[in-house]
């Protein structure tokens, strides 16, 4: 597979240095590549800002040391090398010829992106391309070439698996995500795993399982983020919350997945395949032996 990674650092500290007045139109031209694979409405700059985004209209001085040194650690170096293991990895999947991919900078003021998101997320859902936010503290600037390869997982697995919006289940999402992080393990080790695994414990943790597990089956993708991100995302995105922790779904997929990879002695890029119901021996609507 060839990559072709956006040379946004350079355009962030391009667009950092200009008049702030230029900054807005000098972000459009920049994002201007992926704006027919993002389906929100409206200018792309508003839809950057409600994403967490660095802000085109104030001026920060924290930005642009922010870019220069995710420069200076050659941060789009390290994405292009790690998604090259991962497609390696994924050998024996069938991957698309080329994927395209865009970093862009975080805002560190957006609440939702630090305390919630722990910093950084990435999209891999849109055919084509991955897209990566992050603000480069120091817990998370070594981490955004793994969130590259969580990312990628999905765009492989759904060249594999269907994903079919209109019946797309919670339990498929929430393996998808756990599956994700247990290959970004497997790749390169516990330690270079996001922190949304880990944000769910206890009590909390139990609970969420309960609800996810009750809620396996549901279809629909308008249904399916609030038992993966959780309450905090489905009021920021103006819909119902379900009564599930924040990020969630990343721990109780995990929980599923390496339950699932140990009784089945699979590796996580074997499970890559393997839709979430056949990975979890659970029977489909209509379907009496998963394994078949």
């Amino acid at each position: 597979m060839e990559f072709i990674i956006h040379d946004t650092l350079t355009a962030m500290a391009d667009l950092l240095a200009g008049p702030l007045a230029d900054r807005p139109g000098a972000l459009r031209e920049m994002l201007a590549p992926i704006r027919p694979a993002i389906p929100a409405p409206g200018d792309i700059v508003d839809v950057h800002h409600q994403g967490g985004g660095f802000r085109v209209d104030v001026e920060d001085p924290r930005y642009l040391p922010a870019v220069r040194a995710m420069i200076e650690a050659d941060v789009l170096g390290q994405v292009r090398r790690e998604l090259e293991r991962a497609s390696r990895a994924l050998k024996d999947a069938r991957q698309a010829d080329s994927l395209q991919v865009m970093f862009v900078l975080g805002d560190p003021d957006n609440e939702h992106l630090t305390k919630v998101g722990g910093g950084y997320y990435g999209m891999g859902g849109s055919p084509g391309w991955l897209y990566l936010l992050g603000w480069p503290s120091e817990e998370v600037i070594g981490r955004i070439a793994h969130c590259a390869v969580h990312e990628f997982h999905h765009n492989v697995r759904y060249t594999n698996v269907e994903w079919d919006p209109a019946r797309v289940t919670v339990g498929e999402h929430v393996v998808a995500e756990g599956l994700a992080e247990a290959f970004v393990r497997e790749l390169s080790g516990p330690e270079a795993m996001g922190p949304w695994s880990r944000m769910v414990t206890g009590e909390e943790l139990e609970r969420a399982h309960e609800l996810i597990m009750d809620a396996f089956d549901l279809q629909g993708m308008w249904n399916t983020p609030a038992y993966v991100l959780g309450d905090s995302a489905m009021r920021l995105f103006g819909q119902e919350p379900r009564g599930v922790p924040d990020m969630a779904g990343y721990a109780v997929g995990l929980r599923l997945v390496d339950r699932a990879l140990a009784e089945r002695g699979l590796s996580a890029a074997e499970a890559t395949l393997l839709p979430a119901a056949r990975l979890l021996g659970r029977a489909q609507p209509g379907e009496t032996n998963p394994d078949s």
